[in-house]
């Protein structure tokens, strides 16, 4: 007998992170409650991507005038289920008293049941981004998952923190010809490793004690087909404190390499060598653009502050401000590096600005800097990507650890997709910095808080 395929009923936030969802769900069918189109009908205003999420999806159900959608479902298309709109159904009798209030995200729960007993012959899931609304689901033992369609596997995001590859026992000679230039990558003995894959080369010891510290740093290039020397380098009175940070360091200097992202908890200096590295190359770029995204803190939105709009912005930017001045305090108040600052500052050729007042723009020969990049979504990333014209070189920043979004976690956002699905391209460059160096005070709360 074959498989009756699965009934999946969808909760607002799963189109609103990914307005083609619908189409993801292989041959399984679908069902909107209509408390859903309700709650998207509030979010077609706005410019955030929720919002572009909330008016395409729209768009793409008025288009089906076709009545089944209302009826016994409307089909998706080849290989896939049938799309179905259905009214609001309340809780059986039963279960009337354990959800008091009448809101939508209960109406979408109630509605999930009543599919599952009018279907008792096939499986009847919850589809929510919302790990209350899944709690409650399984309280009233009701499957309910996450949408895991645009999901990193736990495996893969391992592997691309431990992006750097160690190899010991590497004798003075080769050594000699690392640290001299480069060298190939057979005469190394390494096999098939991709672009830009990172390598730290230790000597071993005298026998019976310890392996020396790292004795060179290397990066394969694709174009040559030789392991790179990667020498620390100082930017703007910035240099390097360890290994990862002469990575990083290295891939925002590297003209040849266009998109960098970097990935490290607070403190590892991800932010501080984006902008020395930038502001060291200045005379390179038409502007250097450093934005994040603005996450409220207790859903206070930007129309409750007081001021105008660049005052509303101020207290989100003072991240991005703070490490302009540790910057500056290398150098005299008055020395021509900060003069030099002060004037990009004033001239806007180096601007700071909440991400959203990016949107839109055609970024050409711009050094952007993108913080806190772990709260924007695979599509917003992708969305900054694309608008990089000629000379514009984009570094990503931030933390998967640390994510204010309440629908992404560290295998959804778009700072671990960058990582994934780019890793290995010539005009790429992950480095995931792995050493506090804010403070002794700060590394302590990183690893024991």
């Amino acid at each position: 007998m074959k498989k009756l395929p699965k009934i999946f009923v969808l909760d607002t936030n799963v189109i609103l992170h990914d307005h083609n969802s619908i189409y993801h769900f292989q041959e399984n069918d679908l069902v909107i409650p209509l408390a859903v189109l309700e709650e998207l009908d509030k979010f077609k205003k706005g410019t955030d991507t929720i919002n572009y999420n909330a008016r395409e999806f729209v768009r793409s159900i008025d288009e089906i005038t076709d009545p089944s959608l209302f009826d016994n479902g409307y089909p998706l298309g080849r290989e896939l289920g049938r799309l179905t709109i259905e009214m609001n159904h309340p809780f059986p009798p039963e279960l009337e008293g354990c959800f008091k209030d009448d809101i939508q995200d209960h109406r979408i729960l109630a509605t999930t049941i009543w599919e599952k007993s009018q279907h008792p012959d096939r499986i009847v899931g919850l589809v929510t981004k919302d790990v209350n609304l899944r709690m409650k689901a399984r309280a009233l033992h009701v499957l309910s998952q996450d949408y895991l369609t645009d999901h990193i596997k736990e495996e893969h995001i391992q592997k691309n923190e431990r992006n750097v590859i160690t190899l010991k026992n590497i004798s003075e000679a080769k050594l000699g010809k690392i640290t001299a230039g480069n060298i190939d990558i057979n005469e190394m003995g390494i096999k098939r490793p991709v672009n830009n894959q990172l390598y730290k080369f230790v000597r071993t010891g005298p026998k019976g004690r310890k392996p020396y510290e790292t004795a060179a740093l290397g990066r394969f290039d694709g174009n040559s087909n030789k392991i790179v020397n990667v020498k620390p380098r100082m930017a703007y009175g910035i240099s390097p404190r360890n290994d990862e940070q002469a990575f990083a360091l290295d891939a925002i200097m590297n003209p040849e390499i266009r998109l960098v992202a970097l990935t490290g908890t607070a403190g590892t200096g991800k932010t501080l060598l984006a902008l020395a590295g930038a502001i060291a190359q200045s005379s390179e770029f038409d502007q250097i653009m450093l934005a994040r995204p603005v996450i409220p803190l207790k859903n206070q939105e930007l129309g409750f502050l007081p001021g105008n709009a660049k005052e509303k912005i101020g207290p989100y930017m003072l991240p991005l401000y703070d490490n302009l001045s540790v910057i500056k305090k290398n150098f005299g108040i008055s020395s021509k590096e900060n003069v030099h600052i002060e004037e990009m500052l004033k001239t806007e050729k180096l601007l700071i600005s909440p991400l959203a007042y990016i949107r839109g723009r055609s970024l050409s020969s711009v050094f952007f800097i993108v913080d806190e990049a772990q709260n924007l979504t695979p599509h917003e990333i992708k969305t900054i990507i694309t608008r990089a014209g000629e000379g514009t070189k984009i570094i990503f920043t931030g933390d998967i650890q640390q994510i204010d979004q309440p629908f992404l976690d560290r295998w959804s956002n778009g700072l671990t997709h960058l990582g994934d699905k780019l890793t290995g391209e010539k005009l790429f460059e992950h480095v995931n910095l792995l050493h506090g160096e804010r403070s002794a005070l700060s590394e302590l709360a990183g690893k024991k808080l």
